[in-house]
């Protein structure tokens, strides 16, 4: 067998890269790469496989077992012609590499389930031994037995009859995971049973993540991509199948390397300042947090009185330039850490502006505009706008400015052009510096290409008119289909024409016409369709032509009658005319739909607003689409009027306390109905008899009002008026000068305590009055009093609850057992808070404690255990005992009788004598207080057995017990019988060792060499057959090896002296000294093939990247 193995190890390098080529092609589909690495793969462990034998529907697990490797090899099943084994819900592979069987069929009988492993280290593979599986019936495995009685291993003696889950893996009811956060969580559940089990998964108190959430492996596998702490917890699996159910629980435990909250910045700060570092950082366990100063720890760093360290914050306090430093923070845990660094710099800089000056901004009207002002100094400078040489600061709704000092005028218009002026001042001076706007109009395309069929070899042309800003140069582009146009002479473009000549079925699409300026781009499209020639003219079914000789007639000063001539219908009848109007005074350029008449009017009776410059266009309508508009008609200016609507969305709100904040909604230029359009704005206190106060504005939307009372209701209205007139009386509306804090506290506060966790406060209501302003509701501060070394070491947390409204009494949940807690109640307007009330002191009643927090089971003996235990975390009370109960559990998990017993509360550790021998013993725990028992902890423990083969004692032989607890290990008889049976195993041994040696005399050698197998000889490089055998390539990996035939069997040659004629022919094995095992068994029956004694058999390897 090891000259066999030898052979097929010296296969020459040509028919290796031949086998290697054709299994990556099979298995992977992509091209081997040449040259092998320089590492060498790990080795698969040396066994031997025997064949298994099987009922079918027992179920089967196939080890995998792989050398160890760093990374992990990636594990694969296959059969001798590299092709991957099937896998269903019935049959797949684990986690670990192992093929699990459910249950087993007659179609999984077969011969060759290879394991292979892929180390991506050094880029081999290396195949574990074929292992050879037989299903069979029950009266076909009666007779394998009995033929083969000491070569084949029988996999167990179950029925093959329907049977519930049971789980192949994971072991037991439950188990632990743990995983890093941001990893990939895998759990995996593989059962047993007939009928074959489902698996289904499921998150006790919780559920499963659903856009992170995925199902291997036919549902056996739960992966639950970048895990994190909330995804801790109990996952529970189940297998189900017919006959019942069984589940398995996996406790996740996910663990974090630390993650920044909050990482440090740089901070720039003048002398005298104040300011603070935060390093903040979480992760599991919670990480701690050192500073570094300099490189330096901190607590060895020069001493700077400047600075203060907070935990995970450094407080800097009147800081002086010497107090400028480099601070690193380290946050680590046991998986990790995170450092950064902060520059501390402590200057004194008068402000400069980093912007370049006179920069000139240029925007599309309409559009934001944004004036860079970038600035450094410190004390950090105050930034403020101006336009023109004169004028206040720029604020207000139609301009923005942002942290970094940068203007930004949301919808920039023609009148915001101008020069701005930024700003900067701090107390050790000021800097300026200027920008220049300028709004330009945007590019439009006023006429577009259209939909165009044309037959094939006419000639077709797109029309692209493009209005800009006349100080913006555009540039027109032509596209097809979104990409260039074809390079072909019959494509040329003439100003604002794209004209295709000769056209062709390619033509055919989607054409665009794209303008670009500096700052802008618009573009159109039109289908082209080319259609075959017809040898007759044919009728032309288009869109109408627009239509033409507009006529304005009747002109009054509300109304006008508009007439017209249609266009040609281009054989599909119109079905309606569509009118626009442009305003040429307020949007010139933008048209407005006017109102649409049937196809069969030529005129329209138009109604008109006051001041507008009208002009005219319409378009026609049939089934195929809409014309081109109409050449505009001529202008028509209609009378001023006085506004016919006031402002809308009137409303009054204070912003301080003593003023009155009116806004309004503005008219726009087309609702003005003439020139000179303001707005008069009048108020009065509701309830005085005082006169309206008027004033007109212009060119505002906001009028505020100064020294007015604190929050008293003002009646508000605003009426348009223009060079004609004044508008409809406007209606009235009601509103509230500005609110302050409330005067007064709420009185009379009174707790009434519930129950240990919850307390209803009452108060009397504050007079109105004393609110000044809207009554938001009422705001309860409460707090637990701490005991003197806590309040040094935390700040006391206050929790705050708001009660909306009016109301005069709220309830506070959440409250600890056995607690002082002190509160007071303050009444909030829009404004804010008033005066808190008088500190209010309660206190809440015992509750039940929590359970203990820790309970342990120590020192276990023949008859006694001892419980060892930690005090509840929350006692809520004063402990008055501990209450445990125990029974014991039986072999069938039946439960024993419970006994009760009452400690002491002073008590940690207690011992329970007169138990049984080799019991176990479950275990209840839990504290108690005047107002009742706590949850309890449960555990369970197991007596020691008795070592000396005593049977146990009944419950209540307490002193029998104790004398029969005797250490056996010192008894002279016990020493005496383990030197007796050491030296008989000694004996046995040798007489093995003799009768092993007795083999080795029969000359298999010269008998080898005079009937050699076929399978192992030499073979001649000339016809691409094997080479000689080295002993050097016996332990390296097989990259260059074959294997044997598919079909498992070995030829003879035509004599008869083989080493088939001595036992197993070329399956037949060698002792370590190179004798023949079988060499006096005489010939046998054909039997299975063993496996190769050397663990690690022929494969092709190297090159199988690309296989997963």
């Amino acid at each position: 067998m090891k000259e066999s193995i030898s052979a097929q190890l010296g296969m020459n390098v040509e028919l290796q890269f031949r086998i290697t080529l054709l299994f990556v092609r099979l298995v992977s589909g992509t091209c081997p790469r040449r040259g092998g690495p320089s590492e060498r793969s790990p080795l698969w462990t040396k066994e031997k496989l025997e064949p298994i034998t099987l009922q079918s529907g027992q179920s089967l697990v196939l080890p995998c077992r792989p050398p160890i490797g760093l990374p992990p090899p990636i594990i694969f099943w296959m059969d001798n012609s590299f092709q991957r084994l099937p896998q269903s819900e019935r049959v797949s592979q684990g986690l670990n590499g192992d093929l699990y069987f459910s249950n087993v069929l007659p179609e999984d009988t077969r011969e060759d389930y290879i394991c292979y492993a892929r180390f991506n280290h050094t880029q081999t593979i290396q195949q574990k031994q074929p292992i050879s599986v037989k299903v069979i019936s029950v009266d076909e495995l009666n007779d394998t037995i009995a033929a083969n009685l000491s070569d084949t291993e029988v996999y167990g003696a179950k029925s093959s009859r329907e049977r519930p889950p049971t789980f192949l893996t994971p072991e037991g009811n439950t188990s632990n995971k743990e995983e890093l956060r941001g990893n990939v969580l895998s759990l995996e559940c593989i059962a047993e049973g007939l009928p074959t089990p489902l698996i289904y998964w499921m998150k006790e108190e919780g559920t499963l993540p659903f856009n992170r959430t995925c199902y291997r492996n036919f549902q056996k596998t739960l992966q639950i991509l970048q895990v994190s702490e909330a995804d801790s917890g109990n996952y529970r699996c189940i297998a189900k199948n017919a006959l019942g159910a069984i589940h398995h629980t996996i406790s996740v435990t996910v663990k974090a390397a630390p993650y920044w909250i909050t990482a440090p910045q740089n901070l720039v700060l003048s002398p005298g300042e104040d300011g603070a570092l935060i390093c903040r950082a979480n992760g599991n366990p919670k990480p701690r947090i050192s500073w570094l100063s300099n490189g330096v720890p901190i607590e060895i760093a020069p001493d700077d009185p400047s600075r203060k360290i907070d935990g995970d914050t450094i407080i800097f306090s009147n800081v002086q330039e010497r107090s400028s430093a480099v601070y690193q923070c380290n946050a680590s845990n046991e998986y990790g850490y995170l450092l950064a660094n902060a520059f501390v710099n402590v200057l004194a800089e008068p402000p400069r502006i980093l912007t370049s000056a006179n920069t000139l901004y240029q925007v599309i009207a309409n559009r934001p505009a944004l004036l860079d002002c970038a600035f450094f100094g410190s004390p950090l400078p105050t930034i403020e706008w101006f336009k023109g040489a004169k004028g206040s600061a720029l604020r207000g709704d139609i301009y923005v400015l942002h942290g970094n000092g940068t203007l930004e005028i949301p919808v920039a218009q023609k009148d915001s052009t101008g020069t701005y002026t930024c700003v900067a001042r701090n107390k050790l001076g000021i800097a300026k510096n200027e920008a220049h706007l300028e709004i330009k109009d945007p590019t439009r395309i006023i006429k577009q290409p259209e939909f165009s069929v044309v037959q094939r070899g006419s000639t077709v042309s797109f029309e692209c008119i493009v209005k800009h800003d006349h100080t913006l140069i555009p540039t027109v582009l032509w596209l097809k289909d979104k990409g260039e146009l074809p390079n072909d002479r019959r494509f040329t473009i003439d100003k604002d024409h794209l004209v295709v000549t000769d056209v062709s079925d390619d033509d055919s699409g989607t054409y665009t016409c794209v303008a670009n300026t500096t700052l802008d781009n618009v573009s159109a499209s039109a289908v082209l369709i080319v259609v075959a020639p017809t040898p007759t003219p044919a009728p032309i079914y288009d869109v109408p032509n627009p239509p033409f000789d507009l006529e304005l007639t009747d002109q009054l000063d509300k109304s006008v009658q508009l007439s017209w001539t249609p266009g040609d219908d281009n054989n599909s009848p119109i079905t309606k005319f569509i009118i626009e109007y442009e305003d040429a005074m307020h949007e010139a350029g933008l048209w407005h739909h006017q109102t649409e008449v049937p196809g069969t009017q030529t005129t329209a009776q138009l109604q008109l607003s006051p001041y507008v410059i009208y002009s005219f266009r319409v378009m026609a309508e049939n089934s195929l689409g809409r014309s081109l508009p109409s050449e505009r008609s001529e202008q028509y200016l209609t009378k001023a009027a006085e506004p016919d609507k006031n402002p809308t969305t009137v409303e009054g709100l204070g912003s301080e306390p003593d003023n009155l904040v009116i806004t309004w909604k503005p008219l726009n230029g087309f609702e003005s109905n003439g020139p000179g359009l303001q707005y008069k704005v009048s108020w009065r206190q509701k309830d005085g008899d005082d006169e309206w106060t008027s004033v007109v504005v212009a060119n505002v939307s906001k009028y505020i009002v100064s020294g007015t009372p604190t929050f008293v209701p003002y009646l508000i209205k605003v009426q348009a008026l223009n060079d004609v007139g004044f508008a409809p009386e406007p209606a009235v509306v009601m509103g509230h000068s500005g609110e302050d804090l409330p005067m007064v506290a709420p009185g009379n506060v009174q707790v009434t305590v519930v129950n240990s966790t919850l307390a209803e406060v009452h108060w009397d209501p504050v007079p109105l009055k004393s609110i000044r302003g809207h009554l938001q509701g009422y705001r309860i501060y409460y707090w637990k009093a701490q005991s003197s070394s806590k309040r040094n070491r935390r700040h006391i947390e206050k929790k705050i609850l708001t009660f909306q409204g009016s109301k005069t009494h709220g309830m506070l949940p959440g409250l600890e057992p056995f607690s002082n807690y002190t509160l007071n109640v303050r009444v909030v307007n829009g404004k804010g808070e008033g005066p808190a009330s008088p500190d209010r002191i309660f206190g809440t009643p015992e509750g039940v404690p929590s359970a203990p927090s820790s309970l342990k089971i120590i020192n276990p003996t023949l008859d006694s255990l001892t419980l060892e235990w930690d005090p509840p975390s929350h006692p809520n009370g004063i402990l008055t005992e501990y209450i445990l109960k125990y029974q014991p559990i039986n072999s069938t998990h039946e439960l024993g009788p419970l006994v009760d017993l009452k400690i002491p509360p002073n008590k940690t550790r207690w011992t329970l004598k007169n138990l049984n021998f080799s019991t176990r013993y479950k275990f209840y725990f839990n504290a108690q207080t005047s107002a009742g028992s706590g949850s309890q902890i449960t555990e369970e423990g197991v007596t020691t057995v008795d070592e000396a083969g005593i049977l146990p004692p009944d419950v209540g032989a307490g002193k029998a017990m104790a004398s029969r607890q005797v250490d056996i290990a010192t008894q002279g008889w016990f020493i005496g019988l383990m030197c007796a049976v050491a030296l008989l195993i000694l004996i046995l041994l040798i007489v093995c060792f003799i009768r092993r040696n007795k083999g080795g005399k029969y000359p298999v050698k010269e008998k080898e060499d005079a009937h050699a197998d076929p399978e192992i000889q030499p073979m001649k490089e000339d016809d691409g057959t094997f080479g000689e055998y080295s002993d050097a390539e016996d332990h390296k990996p097989l990259k260059k090896g074959s294997r044997t035939p598919s079909d498992r069997t070995v030829k003879k040659e035509d004599s008869d002296d083989s080493l088939v004629d001595y036992g197993e022919g070329v399956n037949g094995q060698f002792n370590e000294d190179g004798s023949f095992i079988g060499q006096y068994s005489g010939k046998k029956e054909k039997e299975p093939a063993e496996g190769n004694e050397s663990s690690e058999a022929p494969s092709p390897v190297n090159a199988m990247n690309s296989f997963v």
